[in-house]
């Protein structure tokens, strides 16, 4: 949208009669007059009317020379010239360490170490380097291309790409609304497990709390379930079969015996649960079975998960409300500390009884994997979510940036970081895993899990018994706490800027938008304080972003590459940043990205079956109801449906034939001048020259 401020007195004006050589040199290399000027093309005032409109007139063309400083520009149809100062980053730093922020989030944590151990060891590096170099680091990069280039959020920047499909800049920026509905509710689980943490003895180590059940099992009861198991089974038949003898006082896993498998089934369907478990489940949440819980009956208002919610947007609050020169600096502290908290880990974990045999678990190769579809449909989902591209953030931190500033370097540079800090922390994850696996007697595939289970329950079992384990505790969830912390400003980011440059009211009182958001944010995030509030969580979780935004990705990937086109981006980036780019960026721009994107669609929708919390062998399994499964894909759709909607309706306010209303529909912005009755010029550091025409 454009900003009407600035008057014509504030620019200073070259005398005509003095210069005239000098005006005619500026002219003929000015910028304007191209296609392509530094960030815009060629204005049009709407005022050069013809002399024979006019024969008692002369006019007399004078050039105005400003010197701006990251403008936006605007002249509208009565020729009046306008401007506001976008905000930019205090530093380069600043810009950087906030899409590693947003890069660098809980999945790294929680979701690519488990897919590793999964698909195959260290071989699942060779479909997951693939993924990045072919699929997510051009999209990455290409997100922020556009955000630098046209220097508005998603909304407006895609209406001036492709005004087809500018539907994916509000289907984007809806998908980033639906995700903080259910994102700050996991941090704020981080907070609450952060304040218990501060305590001499973990109110999840043991099973004499309250809250517990006779099922309670701590891991020594487990290790000893399985040792009488395993016993009582050789004393049968020692006489008939030779088994593999195993010291029993040695705190070893029992997985080398024979017996094993028997007896870790009937231990599975014992339906016990650690005392990790039913802290989460019946303190932080109130699932007990006796209460009939369900998605249908919610149950209390937890009061103390409502305040960590609140405290958690107050931060968010106050980190955000001035603008990305505040968030620039507090991301100094979430996005470095995670990486202090993890070197801490991983030094301690070196020297826990059975870390080794953790980390073999993780990088130990099996081959024979590449063969399976899934792992490589894995690698793929896991590239595209971790780095992000899509949900409109990497636009708007970008649209902060100098115009000509070396995105090329930052994005490279994030890429690396994300996929090196996956990899390190999956070190980190399995040392405390195989550690787990010691202690407790059961092998590492029955004590490894993926998501906030192995945040919220296995890891903090694992920290409760070793020593000093509060100190241990407050370092790990810390780590979440600012892990998640940047990657929420990412997304509340995407969200402001969008509407802010859609809706230039909004900027102009950024501090009550931001305040309003976040209060919405927060009474939408009561229900999941409830006490049956996790199964919001997880149905959100599964259905509010997932499939919607790879659809929303891959209409941005066909918009860029095939109807914006590749002629047009190259020129763009050469503007930007001194030279095209190469075949490489080029080619999977157009054809690898859109694959890429393409396989995990279509490998999603194959493969979908309809969620539930837990596994059925979980005592809080909990299958939702079919009306919910309904809900959840409604959200899915309620956000991309806007990319056909406002294709119709674009189609339908061009003139002229269908073939002609299409042509005009896919020709961006600034190809579009002559329809054009306001226009935004994006200027840095340039001196920008307004032909004016001037009657006697």
């Amino acid at each position: 949208m454009v900003k009407r401020i600035l008057s014509v007195h504030s620019i200073n004006t070259i005398d005509r009669d003095e210069h005239d050589m000098a005006r005619k040199d500026l002219l003929e290399s000015s910028p304007l007059t191209n296609n392509r000027a530094i960030s815009a093309p060629m204005i049009d005032n709407g005022l050069s009317s013809s002399d024979d409109e006019h024969p008692h007139h002369t006019k007399k063309q004078s050039v105005t020379i400003v010197n701006v400083k990251t403008t936006e520009l605007a002249l509208n149809k009565s020729g009046d010239q306008q401007t506001e100062v976008r905000e930019q980053w205090s530093e380069k730093l600043d810009f950087l360490l906030s899409i590693i922020g947003f890069a660098v989030d809980l999945a790294n944590i929680w979701r690519f170490p488990y897919l590793c151990y999964k698909n195959g060891g260290g071989a699942f590096l060779i479909p997951y380097a693939l993924s990045v170099i072919l699929g997510g680091m051009p999209l990455f990069y290409l997100e922020l291309l556009l955000g630098q280039y046209y220097r508005q959020g998603a909304i407006t920047c895609w209406r001036k790409i492709c005004p087809l499909l500018a539907g994916i800049g509000w289907a984007v920026t809806i998908i980033a609304f639906y995700t903080d509905f259910y994102y700050n509710v996991v941090i704020s689980w981080g907070l609450y497990y952060l304040i218990a943490s501060f305590r001499r003895i973990l109110p999840w180590s043991e099973c004499s709390h309250r809250w517990n059940t006779q099922d309670c099992s701590t891991v020594d009861t487990r290790r000893h379930f399985l040792e009488n198991c395993i016993n009582q089974l050789n004393e049968t038949l020692n006489s008939t079969m030779d088994y593999l003898p195993i010291n029993y006082n040695e705190q070893k896993s029992f997985e080398r015996s024979i017996f094993y498998e028997n007896c870790s089934e009937k231990l599975t369907q014992q339906r016990i649960a650690s005392p990790a478990q039913e802290y989460f489940h019946l303190q932080v949440y109130r699932l007990n079975q006796t209460r009939n819980l369900s998605f249908e009956n919610p149950g209390n208002v937890n009061w103390e998960n409502v305040g960590c919610l609140g405290l958690i947007y107050l931060i968010c609050y106050f980190s955000m409300w001035k603008g990305v020169k505040t968030s620039g600096k507090v991301v100094w502290f979430t996005a470095l500390f995670p990486y202090v908290v993890l070197t801490i880990l991983m030094i301690r974990g070196l020297f826990l009884n059975g870390s080794m045999k953790g980390i073999e678990y993780y990088i130990r190769p099996d081959l024979s994997k590449l063969s399976e579809a899934s792992v490589w449909v894995d690698a793929a989902s896991q590239t595209f979510f971790s780095l992000g591209p899509g949900f409109g953030v990497l636009m708007a931190f970008a649209s902060y940036n100098d115009f000509h500033h070396n995105v090329f370097r930052d994005a490279m540079i994030t890429v690396a970081v994300n996929s090196l800090t996956s990899f390190a922390s999956g070190f980190v994850i399995f040392m405390f895993l195989g550690y787990m696996s010691e202690i407790s007697g059961r092998a590492i595939k029955d004590v490894a899990e993926q998501g906030s289970t192995l945040v919220f329950i296995v890891y903090p079992e694992a920290i409760a018994t070793m020593p000093w384990a509060p100190v241990w505790a407050v370092f790990f969830f810390l780590m979440l706490l600012t892990l998640g912390l940047d990657s929420s400003f990412g997304g509340s980011e995407a969200i402001i800027t969008a509407l802010s440059d859609e809706f230039p009211v909004l900027r102009r009182h950024r501090e009550w938008f931001v305040g309003i958001l976040f209060f919405f944010y927060f009474i939408v995030g009561i229900p999941s304080c409830t006490d049956a509030g996790v199964y919001f969580v997880e149905l959100l979780q599964n259905y509010a972003a997932f499939y919607s935004i790879i659809i929303a990705v891959f209409f941005e990937a066909i918009a860029v590459s095939w109807l914006y086109g590749i002629r047009r981006i190259s020129d763009d980036v050469k503007q930007m940043l001194g030279s095209k780019p190469g075949r490489f960026w080029l080619g999977t721009w157009c054809v690898a990205a859109p694959v890429f994107l393409g396989g995990i669609i279509l490998s999603g929708l194959i493969q979908h079956s309809s969620p539930s919390y837990g596994k059925p062998s979980d005592p809080f399994y909990y299958e939702y109801p079919a009306w919910s499964h309904l809900l959840g894909w409604m959200f899915a759709l309620s956000s991309i449906i806007f990319i056909p909607v406002v294709a119709i309706y674009q189609l339908l306010i061009e003139r002229g034939s269908l073939a002609n209303r299409f042509h005009m529909a896919i020709t961006p912005w600034k190809d579009r001048k002559d329809q054009n009755k306001e226009v935004i010029v994006s200027t840095n550091y340039v001196t920008t020259k307004f032909i004016t025409e001037e009657t006697i």
